[in-house]
């Protein structure tokens, strides 16, 4: 692979380039190249800067020749291990993967960044290289999850960044998640929800009510619509589009999903296969389970969004295989291109300053623009 692609593919007017930590996944870097070569031959808009180890990575880029016109090696020679303390990398970790990845976004030579690697030590690194962006006090991690919804997925944040959460915080979660979805499945607006123990407006801390009573207020600026308290089994729900909570609980109930979606398939197998009979009902029902199986593979959407940043950061699942790598490209690509960050930005930026008044009846919304994608997705 070239270390200096032709200028006529990385430096077109339409091209998104996106920079990849290849060596943080648990699958290994051969994932992550075969990943890139499955983005790169779906859409010709991408251009990637791959950062890694040269000697691993090399062997590996050989195997996809199309790669070799429309991908940009960067060598790296040290990793960021996934049981590295964020503060270890963040002190000795300016030779890895993880840390060069983030640089190329953020000397301008990439518009979005995706690794596998280690949740928090990213994090450390995204916010210490990119930065927050004004007024937001932690950035926060929205996961996609599966739903019955018209887009077959919801979006819930904060589902780990950050443990606790007041008002204001709940706040800028409801207008990130919102402009995030908003880009991702171009829904002009909408359905914010506010997760809490029950739906009456009674129940809650109290940070939870006044974060309702302020993301109402805010509904207009963000150009979402806010549908008020939903409760665990609305998650996965068409009543509701993106789900605000806290980190501590929001990752509590992503693992929690995931460990009943593994309970629900072993069942099935086993039982599928217990008897020659249900054998037969298993191969009947083959076509339908496949079906289903396609519905909530996370693969199809893998990546977690850091919100919040001066910049997209999307974290792959660490146990990603190639087409999950791939689909974490994409939402890279859909939201680089997009240019989403700047709108959010002055999207936070007014609701902010009204809420230090408390005086969100006054909406600046008319100048607010518009911010969703204004071109068709191709990644």
């Amino acid at each position: 692979m070239s270390d200096a692609p032709e200028a006529s593919v990385q430096n077109r007017a339409d091209t998104i380039t996106v920079s990849v930590d290849a060596m943080g996944g648990d699958q290994g870097p051969q994932a992550v190249v075969d990943g890139c070569a499955l983005s790169i031959a779906k859409n010709p808009d991408l251009h990637i800067v791959l950062h890694g180890d040269s000697a691993t990575l090399q062997p590996l880029l050989a195997r996809h020749p199309a790669l070799s016109r429309r991908l940009t090696l960067r060598h790296s020679p040290d990793i960021v291990n996934m049981d590295d303390k964020p503060a270890q990398v963040m002190r000795h970790g300016r030779n890895t993967s993880m840390w060069n990845a983030l640089g190329a976004q953020r000397e301008g030579s990439a518009q979005a960044t995706v690794s596998c690697g280690n949740t928090g030590a990213l994090m450390a690194v995204s916010m210490l290289q990119l930065r927050k962006l004004p007024g937001v006090h932690r950035p926060a991690i929205a996961c996609l999850w599966p739903s019955r919804g018209t887009t077959g997925f919801n979006t819930m944040l904060d589902v780990g960044a950050d443990v606790r959460a007041d008002e204001e915080s709940l706040l800028q979660y409801a207008m990130m998640g919102a402009a995030y979805y908003r880009n991702a499945f171009n829904v002009p607006r909408p359905r914010v929800g506010l997760l809490n123990v029950g739906t009456e407006d009674h129940k809650g801390r109290a940070e939870i009510k006044e974060a309702a009573t302020l993301i109402a207020q805010a509904a207009e600026i963000g150009q979402f619509d806010f549908v008020g308290f939903v409760e665990g089994g609305d998650i996965p729900s068409d009543r509701v589009d993106v789900i605000v909570t806290d980190g501590f609980t929001g990752n509590i109930a992503l693992k929690t999903g995931e460990g009943t979606a593994r309970l629900i398939s072993d069942l099935l197998r086993a039982e599928l296969t217990a008897t020659l009979w249900s054998k037969l009902v298993a191969l009947l029902a083959l076509g339908p389970m496949r079906r289903a199986k396609k519905r909530v593979d996370p693969s199809r959407v893998n990546g977690g969004v850091f919100l919040g940043l001066n910049g997209t950061v999307v974290k792959s699942h660490g146990s990603a295989d190639a087409m999950g790598v791939s689909s974490a490209i994409k939402l890279a690509f859909t939201l680089a291109r997009s240019g989403f960050q700047e709108r959010m930005a002055q999207r936070l930026s007014a609701v902010m300053d009204t809420v230090a008044g408390r005086d969100l009846g006054n909406d600046p919304s008319d100048s607010a623009p518009d911010d969703r994608p204004q071109t068709e997705d191709k990644a």
